[in-house]
């Protein structure tokens, strides 16, 4: 049966995502690659590194609108799970991380949204 071995965001700046992703977020460097002009870079929980999360270029002509389109209409591009929304809301605040949307309960799940500072918006979710 397969399995989620890697996601995607595209970022609009490597270095800068990387930065977000594990000085705020708390994700590790599991790969740095060079490939050119861009790095094949992942990250990884640092408590489960089985699916690893691709900081991939936006440099393909259909990711700007994709993303324009995504944030204008408020919808966060993928969910990372924490187990409480509402003091990892606290802990990102306090670093200075832009949230689009409180943590809010919507029956089995509370939710909040941030920017990620690199074109995408991210929602994080506790589930009950």
């Amino acid at each position: 049966m397969p399995r989620i071995n890697l996601a995607s965001v595209f970022v609009d700046d490597q270095d800068k995502a990387l930065a977000f992703y594990t000085e705020a977020l708390g994700f590790v460097k599991k790969h740095d690659v060079p490939l050119g002009e861009h790095r094949w870079i992942t990250v990884v929980s640092p408590e489960d590194d089985g699916v690893e999360l691709v900081l991939e270029p936006d440099a393909h002509p259909a990711v700007g609108p994709f993303q324009s389109a995504l944030v204008a209409d408020g919808i966060p591009l993928t969910s990372f799970a924490v187990d409480d929304v509402r003091a990892e809301h606290e802990r990102l605040v306090a670093l200075g991380v832009h949230f689009v949307q409180e943590p809010t309960d919507m029956g089995p799940v509370t939710t909040a949204v941030l920017d990620d500072t690199c074109g995408n918006l991210i929602q994080l979710a506790q589930y009950s």
